[in-house]
């Protein structure tokens, strides 16, 4: 497995499995559990997934050492605010039924969100978390976030996928020196990506599947990929992308696919915000 270096010395893996969708249930517990076995050591989670006790009873019973993995989970935006934020992190470590977290996320950059960072800045310091970061910021969200507290976020979790590349925020976060991890790796197969021709052609070079080749075009691009999958094969598939290597040439023809648009939603709609909050 391949690691990247935070900004605050903590080291995560490249590739990891997400649970987003995979509602409470003895089947997600036996998903993390088989991901953990074959090789998975970075495993995804949220306050807003409902699944966290599932989650970790499937590492309980992977039976894995605990410092050999790396969990995550993240804050809602309904429990925003210090006191909350503290509450909301307490309980997260309950229904895991762990000691302490890798990284904790701030879901959304909506409510007090100064606020839950101060607390999680203080959780890091008291040990319970090791690393803690933001997911779904734009790049002025984050710079108004790290510059007015002590401590910069570790890394920002995105919709990075080949129809929404995220070029500018990419190199942006790399400068700086907040590591990116993307969500919808495949974009839920919107535009039929698995049979994209371009990705094929890829892929036929190295005997590759097209999730390889677009897992694999992420890690070159220094992001972490989460993927998630009930299917024994299909996990090992997405975490075997580390015994090749994409030419500059390839990397060429997957950056022309960008649409510059997300596959999903707008953050920065108003509507999108009040249905963000209603939400749960």
């Amino acid at each position: 497995m391949k690691y990247f270096k935070l900004n605050d010395g903590n080291k995560i893996p490249a590739a990891g499995f997400g649970t987003f969708q995979m509602q409470n249930s003895e089947k997600c517990a036996q998903a993390v559990t088989d991901a953990i076995s074959i090789g998975y050591r970075l495993i995804d989670t949220a306050q807003s997934y409902y699944n966290e006790k599932s989650v970790g009873k499937g590492i309980k019973d992977s039976n894995v050492d605990r410092e050999d993995l790396f969990i995550t989970s993240k804050l809602w935006l309904t429990d925003t605010g210090y006191s909350k934020t503290k509450k909301a992190f307490e309980q997260t470590l309950t229904n895991l039924n762990l000691d302490y977290l890798d990284l904790y996320l701030i879901h959304q950059p909506y409510g007090d969100v100064f606020g839950s960072w101060r607390a999680m800045e203080d959780l890091q310091k008291e040990g319970k978390v090791k690393s803690i970061g933001v997911s779904n910021f734009y790049d002025d969200q984050i710079t108004n976030l790290a510059l007015f507290n002590d401590i910069k976020p570790a890394v920002n979790q995105i919709e990075v996928n080949p129809w929404f590349q995220q070029k500018q925020s990419i190199d942006y976060l790399k400068s700086f020196n907040v590591q990116p991890e993307a969500w919808a790796a495949f974009a839920e197969g919107k535009h039929d990506i698995f049979n994209n021709p371009t990705l094929k052609s890829i892929g036929e070079k190295y005997s590759k599947s097209v999730g390889q080749v677009i897992l694999r075009w992420e890690i070159q691009r220094s992001i972490i990929s989460l993927t998630k999958s009930f299917n024994i094969n299909h996990m090992k598939e997405n975490i075997n992308i580390f015994d090749f290597e994409l030419s500059d040439d390839d990397l060429n023809k997957i950056s022309t696919l960008d649409k510059n648009e997300s596959q999903f939603f707008d953050h920065r709609d108003p509507k999108m915000i009040k249905n963000l909050i209603n939400l749960h």
